[in-house]
């Protein structure tokens, strides 16, 4: 059988909601122009600066080109990070589960995981040692994170062929980039709606159940 909820409103989840806004509150903020002169391609400054906020930097944290290459390069990873999170969301929250044991030397299957943020603390801490293991060897050696360009030469034929359409390749970063700011904002917003109500996005969804609120009383 499933194990029972976490507590949502509990002193490690409550650290865990503010450690998880500390991590990605960085990402958010979009590089702005550089104040120094830069030998970066046009294109690269202007990949990322939508209307109507365009480059986005009110407290002025970007004044060297090195400094927007490393933002630029850190908001792009927060974002694919976001992006797999929510898609991670959706699979939990439908229940899509892998057969057998999670476990089995402590008769813990995939299906007792909750499906919500506090299924990360129901994980034998040897599951999360591996988990970590894994991004380590992903950050450090696969996709290393010093390669700031974010290109890792992945090509699915004409779909991204940007050496013969340098168009798309800009419109597809741009979409990326956009993609990923709105993951971010919905993981995040998924973590601290569940921590307030207690329901996880499908619950919420279910109830018709979107504000904050707590009173588990229609949307409001």
């Amino acid at each position: 059988g499933c194990m029972a909820p976490t507590d949502m409103s509990s002193p490690t989840m409550k650290f865990a909601l503010f450690a998880t806004l500390l991590a990605s509150a960085s990402a958010f903020i979009a590089p702005a122009a550089p104040k120094a002169s830069t030998s970066l391609a046009a294109e690269d400054m202007s990949v990322g600066a939508m209307q109507p906020l365009g480059f986005f930097d009110p407290l002025g944290y970007i004044d060297s080109p090195e400094k927007f290459e490393r933002y630029r390069a850190v908001e792009r990873k927060h974002g694919r990070i976001a992006m797999i999170s929510f898609a991670g969301v959706i699979v939990h929250n439908n229940k899509w589960t892998f057969d057998g044991y999670l476990s089995p030397s402590q008769n813990l299957k995939f299906s007792d995981i909750n499906e919500g943020i506090g299924g990360l603390f129901q994980v034998p801490k040897a599951g999360l040692a591996q988990i970590l293991v894994v991004c380590a060897l992903v950050e450090l050696a696969w996709w290393p994170a010093s390669q700031l360009d974010g290109d890792y030469g992945i090509r699915l034929g004409k779909w991204n062929n940007w050496d013969r359409d340098p168009d798309r390749k800009i419109r597809q970063q741009n979409s990326e980039l956009n993609n990923g700011r709105a993951a971010m904002m919905g993981i995040t917003g998924n973590i601290v709606g569940q921590v307030v109500t207690g329901q996880t996005f499908a619950e919420q969804a279910a109830a018709g159940h979107f504000s904050p609120f707590g009173d588990g009383q229609g949307f409001f």
